[in-house]
């Protein structure tokens, strides 16, 4: 319908072994606590934990893991991960960027997914299947 909202999910708890220089050995895997979902809204939050979309009961834990890696130019790569929630898997490629400042590696990227893939919610009129995912982490090097 046009409505964007917008909204943040925190909890990351994330092992990321990320070498520029030794993309092959590299790896991240990463989960989010789904019951931390926060719209600004806790009539929304609420419904969108319940069984009709993310079932924090029964899923509790959005993750990712990588599969390999491809670096584009200058501080952007490509990573294929595997993305599963609530218990669906699906293989996608994240962009994202990694810049590298006073021991501080920051980590930013973007990618849609369909969130009927993942079982989060039904066919809608109202809302829209497309989802974007900004992604933005920190860790010292």
């Amino acid at each position: 319908m046009g409505i964007t909202v917008d909204g943040s999910v925190t909890g990351l708890q994330a092992d990321i072994q990320f070498n520029p220089v030794g993309l092959a050995a590299s790896s991240i895997q990463a989960s989010v606590d789904a019951n931390t979902i926060n719209t600004d809204n806790s009539s929304r939050d609420e419904h969108l934990k319940s069984s009709d979309f993310f079932d924090v009961v029964h899923y509790p834990k959005i993750t990712v893991k990588s599969v390999s890696f491809k670096h584009k130019s200058g501080n952007n790569y490509i990573g294929k991960f595997s993305l599963t929630i609530k218990n669906k898997t699906k293989m996608l490629d994240i962009p994202f960027s990694v810049t590298d400042k006073e021991g501080v590696a920051s980590f930013k990227g973007t990618f849609r997914i369909n969130r009927l893939d993942f079982g989060i919610g039904d066919s809608s009129l109202v809302l829209s299947d497309e989802v974007t995912v900004n992604i933005i982490a920190e860790t010292a090097r």
